[in-house]
């Protein structure tokens, strides 16, 4: 019935680890026509695998695991789910009820340990003949896969009880079709059309209103990247895009928040009278630092089909529950005609910083010696415009926030947590349903290498994954950070010492291994890197951390300022 249902409820994808009590559930899926299958041993890194898979492909997958402790260690990957809204669906076996807390083998109060990072959990009974407990199963199953793919997507838990024998197999009489029993529920969903007061929003966002565009982490949507780019036409809005929106602006939204903030000083005209954001967190501490101190005169309006209140910046003023491009497409469509308008100051101020910080960066990152930053514009500017992104956390991704990342097709971050662990398996998971032929590149530090090492292990390694290794002697970004950078217990207890010999995990697990400890080697690695996709790559970026440190944090004492 499982099986059958997650089929027709548009799952393809199925993450199996090994067990003895999910036996049932993996013979099934593996004999179940339109389910595809990958075996990871590893529950912790099945699960990112899993969300990776989710991400790229926008469809919801399921990961499939035994009783115990194996299902704990699916939930880092769940609550990043959970707060990116991705449709995970934890499907773990478990033993009987009455089994639990009788000093049985392998067991744990299983429903509702992931109670607080998932949409709802469904404990399903030892299956039985009696009608009524099978017509229970069969709606139970239905309400949690509708759950996880309904308005808001969002990470569900299927636990599932089953009694001894486990080892019998028996055919079902119709074994070319959808299963006995397993009655699918259609439940229409919704057209997130918007009945909302449109003319009056827009007339709030015409010119001369100053009005700032803020996008976070989200899903590629190449229609909401075209309806931005018209919005940001209008001389009166400016559009920001953090690195993981994966939106497209083709140069008109400011992509170089940080480095532009930084250039901005305190010039009057820079002030929005209203702030539109959308999507996930925002990573820049700058630019959340910046918009909470705006006047109380600039409101911010959350687009979001959720309707609780995410007053992130406390300036909220509207949430307009609907779909960001069906509200993007009917403000567009009730604001007068561009016309040719100049820009006005607000735009030409915030135009004029983004264009001098990327001349300043340019010109540090020239100036710097070898180091993470320095390593990290040489990667930038080499990277191939066709390929997926995705960035560890630590100071990757802040790295990543200060250069011009615009031109790469689609960037991705577990952002929704934040967490180091898990960035490996999700790489591999999003390198799983790309196109073999388009590169899929990590940039990670050691020590979030180190953490999803056994990520390397995966059977079936897909071949266009390529890992970048910031590998600077630890965790880089509590050399940085002033809470913990001159503390005496920084260098065992926090940088600590990353033991991480890459060449030779990479020899061990089939990788090709290219090594830079210089900009030269660099330079020459990064052409490599993507020459062929025949074999997945490991590239080690080896630099100095304490000195990556002191240059990164000279370059943001420097006082820019717009000439």
């Amino acid at each position: 019935m499982i099986a059958s249902l997650l089929v027709r409820s548009g799952v393809s994808n199925v993450v199996l680890s090994p067990g003895s009590r999910n036996v049932p559930l993996i013979v099934a899926l593996e004999r179940q026509a339109g389910i595809e299958t990958r075996v990871v041993a590893d529950e912790r890194s099945a699960a990112f695998i899993a969300l990776g898979m989710a991400i790229e492909s926008g469809s919801p997958v399921a990961m499939v695991c035994t009783s115990g402790s194996a299902a704990l260690n699916y939930g880092p990957a769940l609550a990043e789910a959970y707060y990116q809204h991705i449709p995970l669906i934890a499907i773990t076996a478990d033993r009987p009820s009455e089994w639990i807390g009788q000093d049985d083998s392998q067991t744990i109060l299983q429903p509702g340990i992931f109670a607080n990072y998932i949409k709802g959990t469904f404990d399903i009974p030892v299956e039985s003949d009696e009608p009524d407990r099978m017509w229970y199963i069969n709606r139970t199953i239905n309400d949690a896969l509708r759950a996880a793919t309904d308005d808001i997507p969002g990470p569900v838990h299927i636990n599932i009880h089953f009694a001894e024998p486990l080892g019998e197999i028996a055919e079902i009489a119709e074994p070319d079709s959808f299963g006995i029993g397993a009655r699918l529920i259609e439940c229409l969903q919704s057209t997130h059309d918007m009945t909302l007061p449109v003319e009056e929003l827009a007339s709030h966002l015409a010119s001369p209103a100053r009005i700032l565009v803020v996008a976070g982490f989200m899903k590629p949507d190449n229609n909401l990247s075209l309806m931005l780019r018209e919005l940001a036409r209008r001389p009166n809005i400016v559009v920001m895009q953090e690195a993981q929106s994966c939106l497209h602006g083709c140069g008109d939204f400011i992509t170089n928040i940080d480095s532009s903030l930084r250039c901005a000083g305190d010039d009057g005209n820079l002030v929005p009278d209203i702030m539109i954001k959308f999507g996930g967190s925002l990573t820049s501490a700058s630019l959340k630092s910046y918009l909470r101190r705006l006047p109380d005169t600039t409101e911010h309006w959350s687009i979001s089909q959720c309707r609780r209140s995410v007053d992130t910046f406390r300036r909220l003023a509207r949430i307009i529950p609907c779909d960001e491009y069906a509200f993007l497409s009917k403000i567009c469509c009730c604001l007068p005609a561009l016309g040719s308008d100049n820009p006005s100051p607000f735009k030409t101020a915030w135009l004029k910083a983004s264009e001098r910080a990327k001349e300043l960066t340019a010109a540090s990152l020239d100036a710097i010696p070898w180091s993470d930053f320095k390593a990290m514009g040489i990667i930038m500017d080499r990277l191939p415009k066709d390929i997926w992104l995705h960035i560890g956390n630590g100071m990757a991704v802040r790295y990543l926030q200060y250069l011009d990342y615009g031109k790469v097709f689609n960037v991705t971050c577990n952002r929704g947590v934040s967490g180091i662990d898990g960035s490996t398996s999700t790489a591999i998971g999003v390198a799983s349903a790309t196109d073999a032929a388009q590169p899929v590149v990590l940039i990670t530090g050691d020590m979030s290498m180190q953490y999803d090492i056994g990520a390397l292990a995966t059977a079936d390694m897909p071949s266009n994954l390529r890992i970048i290794v910031l590998n600077n002697g630890g965790g880089g970004i509590f050399r940085f950070i002033e809470t913990t950078r001159d503390l005496k217990e920084l260098d065992r207890c926090l940088a600590c010492d990353v033991r991480l010999p890459l060449k030779e995990l990479s020899q061990a697990f089939g990788f090709r291994y290219l090594s830079a400890t210089n900009e030269s080697e660099l330079a020459d690695s990064m052409k490599k890197l993507t020459d062929t996709v025949s074999d997945p790559v490991i590239l080690e970026v080896v630099t100095d951390g304490q000195r990556s440190a002191e240059i990164f944090t000279d370059y943001l004492k420097n006082k820019l300022t717009i000439q």
